[in-house]
């Protein structure tokens, strides 16, 4: 498993892009039980932001029973991750990054281009993750992993 970004995350770095760091490992890593723990007991998901078939009535995943709902229904199903991160805005408490998420599973690969917006508190738990991506144009890039 690995985890591409473009900045150094062992640099000083804004709270809101090392939040979105350790969600990125996290996932990539599988690491299901430290994963809420990077959020408040308040946080939404929105993954991506509206419906979709991870939330029907697009309101988001709200706190951590949400947030571990979103990890069974979205996450735990993927066989591995891949998080290319080609630019990240910072400004105060959130970080914009744009990039492209992999997914890998059955034997299927799907690119996922967006835009990933992550929101923390002044102790850098996250707020809430807004990911401004379209289903039907990461379902059109589905071929066999090895493709």
């Amino acid at each position: 498993m690995t985890i591409e970004v473009c900045w150094d995350p062992g640099a000083a770095q804004p709270p809101a892009r090392v939040a979105a760091w350790r969600s990125m490992n996290a996932t990539v890593q599988g690491a299901k039980e430290e994963w809420p723990s990077l959020f408040r007991p308040d946080a939404v998901i929105e993954d991506p932001v509206g419906p979709s078939m991870f939330d029907q009535e697009g309101r988001g995943h709200h706190g951590h029973d949400g947030i571990s709902a979103f990890w069974d229904l979205a996450i735990a199903r993927v066989e591995r991750f891949q998080f290319v991160m080609r630019d990240s805005h910072a400004a105060g408490n959130e970080v914009a990054n744009v990039g492209t998420v992999t997914t890998f599973l059955r034997g299927y690969r799907v690119d996922t281009d967006g835009v990933f917006v992550y929101r923390v508190d002044d102790e850098g738990k996250i707020m809430s993750i807004r990911a401004f991506w379209e289903v039907e144009r990461a379902m059109a890039t589905a071929r066999r992993a090895g493709g």
